[in-house]
């Protein structure tokens, strides 16, 4: 079952026409004709509000419900919702990165990659009837994911299966060794501020080029194997904040949407490409780790103090 807007666009003003067929183009919609467009039954609300639009600008418009008489109409109405012509071109965006991706520095090679993603993001948002194209893509970006980290990240997390996460006492995790790869970025350095700031002030940090060569009793995140890493889709930073009861302040929340989209990718973040170029500059600053982690502990009690955005 579909939901049908039948609409007359208003002629005038321009503005409006245009923003009716922007918004058609956003939500996804299937053109069954020229001034007929489809979504999903459930999606009806949306349509119902653009019909109201177009009436309140001297046009007309309404939402119809639509279903196929048999199988075979079924399909002619689903191939309108097909998108693996989306899906090819958003294919070559991956394969060309994929292809320069040991020529690039760094810092570009991550804001390509958060590029990527995301535009696969957005495309599987008005994806309606994912199918082998939508899996084959996730598919890809997890390739890419994977030959970014052996180029950039050796020993990035690999995600454990989400069966919930522990509370701990923060009292138990005073004065101890923490450990984690060499050579931060966002997820481990956004933890090790985490760390020193809320769970343990005396914490000592260790960067190692090998976390298995970790010391006896040191606890490690965000690498595999380590005590604290990522868990289903949450990152390090994340995993933290939810075993040391850390979610309900609402300031660390909002450095966790910027750490989890830079990190993993997701839902964008106004602030995230801002921070990825700081923290980009502060890495050709400092060679030396803790330095650098001196230096990015400052950024992110920045973005702490920061006030929330008035409503």
């Amino acid at each position: 079952m579909w939901a049908l807007l039948v609409a007359t666009l208003p002629t005038q003003p321009n503005a409006v026409r245009l923003r009716i067929w922007r918004a058609l183009k956003a939500l996804g919609c299937a053109a069954l004709r020229d001034g007929a467009y489809l979504l999903p039954a459930a999606q009806a609300p949306l349509l119902d509000a653009l019909a109201a639009e177009v009436q309140q600008h001297g046009g007309s418009a309404m939402v119809l419900a639509l279903a196929a008489r048999d199988d075979a109409q079924q399909e002619q109405v689903l191939a309108l919702f097909d998108r693996s012509a989306a899906y090819a071109d958003w294919r070559v965006l991956a394969d060309d990165l994929h292809a320069v991706l040991d020529t690039l520095a760094e810092g570009e090679a991550r804001r390509r990659l958060r590029v990527v993603a995301e535009s696969l993001q957005a495309l599987r948002l008005i994806d309606h009837y994912p199918g082998a194209a939508s899996a084959q893509a996730q598919a890809d970006l997890a390739a890419l994911r994977e030959a970014f980290d052996r180029q950039f990240s050796r020993g990035e997390p690999s995600a454990r299966a989400d069966h919930g996460i522990a509370r701990l006492d923060r009292r138990k995790f005073l004065g101890k060794r923490w450990v984690t790869r060499a050579r931060p970025w966002v997820d481990r350095l956004a933890c090790a501020w985490l760390i020193r700031r809320f769970i343990d002030p005396q914490a000592r940090l260790l960067w190692l080029d090998e976390p298995a060569q970790a010391p006896r009793g040191a606890l490690g995140f965000d690498y595999d194997g380590a005590r604290f890493s990522h868990v289903g889709a949450r990152v390090s930073f994340e995993v933290l904040c939810a075993s040391f009861s850390l979610q309900t302040d609402a300031r660390l929340q909002r450095l966790a949407a910027l750490v989890h989209v830079l990190d993993v990718g997701g839902i964008p973040v106004p602030q995230a490409a801002g921070l990825e170029a700081v923290l980009g500059g502060l890495r050709e600053l400092h060679a030396d780790d803790a330095a650098l982690q001196s230096a990015a502990d400052a950024v992110f009690d920045a973005l702490y103090a920061t006030p929330a955005p008035a409503p």
